[in-house]
């Protein structure tokens, strides 16, 4: 195992540097242990580190929080791609990730912007139970469950921002983490998500969480492009469209840091 790599952290989500979601980006040539990788991630304590490594047509990637792995993670993925097309000497417009827990996952550049070509979520409505809300300063209006998250549906941004979840009980959902959202005042959607069980109190910008949202925003608003805040301290933009099973998130990113790893 080599004992030397590269790191990279990009801030996604953002045009300027300590705003959007910070993810750390390491490149391999071939995989390290599990626990290896845990340990990188836990100590670059950031919501997720992604790893990648080239094969023969597309790059295979995963994601870790600083204490679990996750199916799936948006800001990680675009900050990977933009390692790739910005400092790797990726040419083409075009990349393709693999996942072994989420499959293929496509991001196209278009200038700053990169657009990731997820799976759509399919979600369905839930009882509002005590084990949903007693976490909650407010009361929803709507559940949903996802594959991965529960989803919060509430009446206005300002109660969005409000919040101030309880996160001893938000740990105990059976979920990687709970969605809450509402109608934006300045864009269609607004958002924040929690997942202190998956090791992330608050995750500033959360493009898997998208993959969710974007569905339940389409149906209900009745258009397909949707604009997307979520409004973190960090807080970041996001402008997404549901293409057929898909959903295509668009955002900028922005380099912070670029390091070395020392393994003993």
């Amino acid at each position: 195992m080599p004992s030397k790599f590269q790191l990279y952290q990009v801030d996604a989500f953002t045009n300027a540097v300590f705003s959007g979601n910070p993810a750390a980006v390491v490149p391999l040539e071939e995989w390290l242990p599990d626990s290896v990788m845990q340990s990188i991630a836990n100590e670059n304590n950031l919501a997720e580190t992604a790893f990648f490594l080239k094969r023969a047509t597309d790059y295979q990637i995963r994601w870790f929080t600083p204490t679990v792995e996750v199916d799936l993670c948006g800001h990680a993925t675009l900050a990977s791609a933009y390692v790739l097309f910005n400092r790797l000497g990726y040419l083409g417009k075009e990349l393709n990730f693999y996942s072994h827990r989420s499959g293929s996952l496509r991001v196209l550049r278009d200038g700053d912007r990169l657009t990731l070509d997820f799976p759509a979520d399919e979600i369905e409505k839930v009882e509002l139970s005590e084990e949903l809300i007693g976490g909650m300063n407010y009361l929803p209006v709507e559940a949903y469950r996802g594959k991965t998250d529960a989803m919060l549906i509430f009446k206005s941004e300002d109660e969005i921002r409000l919040l101030e979840p309880d996160m001893t009980k938000v740990a105990r959902l059976n979920a990687r983490g709970v969605i809450v959202t509402a109608p934006g005042e300045k864009t269609d959607f607004v958002s924040r998500f929690f997942a202190p069980q998956s090791g992330v109190p608050e995750d500033p910008v959360t493009g898997s969480a998208h993959v969710t949202l974007t569905p339940y925003w389409s149906r209900r608003l009745g258009k397909s492009d949707l604009t997307a805040r979520q409004l973190s301290k960090r807080s970041g933009s996001l402008w997404c469209t549901m293409a057929g099973d898909r959903v295509m998130i668009t955002g900028e990113a922005r380099l912070y840091l670029v390091g070395e790893i020392y393994l003993s």
